[in-house]
C-alpha cells in the first residue's frame, strides 16, 4: 500500500512546495519562493518516474498532478513574478498579464491529457518549465526592464499552448533498485535550497531559459527551410 502511494507522496509534495512558494513571495522571501518551485520540478519530475518503476499509475495520481501543476508552475511563479515587478505597473494591466500565464498553463495541461503527442517530443513547452522560467526570471527584476519581464511573461504563456515541440525526456527511468534513494535526494534538494535559494536558482535559470528557447529556435529554423523550399523554382 505505501508502495502504490509513493508517486501521489511525490505529487503532494511538489502541490505543497507550490503553496509554500506563494506564502513566502508574500512574505517578502521571492528566492526562497523561487527555489521551492525549483524542488517542486524535482519532485514533479519523479513522480511519474516513480509510478512507472513501481508499476503504480493510476487516473488518479495523473489528475492529481495536473491540478498540483497547475498550482506550483501556474499560480506560484505568476505570483512571484507580480509580487517582485508588477505592482507598480496599471493594476489591470498587471492583473490580466499575470492571470494568462496560469490559465495558459492550465490549457497546456488539459491539452497534454485529452490529445496524444509526437513520440519523443512534448506538443507547447512544458508547464514546469515554463513555471521555472518565469519564477527565476523575476530574481533579475533590478536588473530587467518591466516591459522586458511582461513581454516574457506573455512568451512564456504563448509558448505553452503553441504546438512548438519540445523534447521529452520522461522516457529516462528510475532503476527499481533505486526507488528509495529518491527522498533522500528530495531532501538533500531541500536543505541545499534553503541554505542557497537565490544562487540556485539563478544558476538554474540558465538551463531552463535554454530549453524554452530551443523549440522556439527549431521552430523557427523549420519555417525558414520551409519557405526557402517554397521559393525555389
Amino acid at each position: 500500500m505505501i508502495t502504490k502511494s509513493l508517486p501521489n507522496l511525490f505529487t503532494i509534495g511538489n502541490l505543497f512546495l507550490g503553496i509554500i512558494a506563494i506564502i513566502s513571495v508574500f512574505n517578502s522571501k521571492p528566492e526562497l519562493a523561487a527555489i521551492m518551485v525549483i524542488v517542486a520540478m524535482l519532485l514533479d519530475g519523479l513522480d511519474g518516474r516513480v509510478a512507472r518503476a513501481l508499476n503504480a499509475q493510476s487516473e488518479f495520481g495523473k489528475e492529481l498532478d495536473s491540478l498540483s501543476d497547475v498550482i506550483s508552475f501556474g499560480v506560484a511563479p505568476a505570483f512571484i513574478m507580480y509580487v517582485v515587478a508588477f505592482t507598480e505597473m496599471n493594476a489591470a494591466a498587471a492583473w490580466i498579464v499575470t492571470a494568462i500565464f496560469p490559465i495558459c498553463g492550465a490549457l497546456r495541461l488539459a491539452r497534454f491529457n485529452v490529445v496524444a503527442g509526437t513520440p519523443g517530443y512534448f506538443i507547447g513547452l512544458p508547464i514546469p518549465a515554463a513555471g521555472g522560467v518565469l519564477c527565476t526570471l523575476a530574481l533579475f527584476h533590478k536588473e530587467l526592464n518591466t516591459v522586458v519581464l511582461v513581454l516574457s511573461t506573455l512568451l512564456l504563456s504563448y509558448l505553452m499552448v503553441s504546438t512548438v515541440k519540445y523534447p521529452n525526456f520522461k522516457k529516462v527511468g528510475i532503476p527499481k533498485a533505486a526507488i528509495w534513494i529518491t527522498p533522500v535526494v528530495v531532501v538533500a534538494a531541500v536543505v541545499l535550497a534553503v541554505m542557497y535559494p537565490g544562487l540556485l536558482s539563478k544558476l538554474i535559470f540558465v538551463p531552463l531559459l535554454l530549453y524554452a528557447l530551443y523549440g522556439l529556435k527549431k521552430t523557427l529554423i523549420g519555417c525558414s527551410s520551409g519557405n526557402e523550399e517554397n521559393v525555389r523554382p
